[in-house]
C-alpha cells in the first residue's frame, strides 16, 4: 500500500475501511473516506490509497524511522 498505509490495515485484508482510517486519522470524515473510495466498495485499495495521497487528500501515513 502507500506510503505504509499497510501499516493501518488492522485486519491485514489489504484493505483500508474507514474505521482503519480514522483510528489513525479521526479527522478524516466518513464523506472524506467516501471521496476516496473510486470504486464505492466501501473500502480503499491500494490504487485508492496512493491516488488519494497524491492528490492531498488522504494524510501520508507515518513510518517508522
Amino acid at each position: 500500500m502507500g506510503s505504509g498505509a499497510a501499516e493501518l490495515d488492522a485486519n491485514g485484508d489489504g484493505l483500508l475501511s474507514v474505521t482503519e482510517v480514522q483510528a489513525v486519522y479521526p479527522d478524516v470524515t466518513a464523506e472524506q473516506f467516501s471521496a476516496m473510495d473510486l470504486n464505492a466498495d466501501g473500502a480503499l485499495d491500494d490504487s485508492e490509497v496512493v491516488a488519494a495521497e497524491e492528490a492531498g487528500v488522504m494524510p501520508v501515513a507515518p513510518t517508522d524511522g
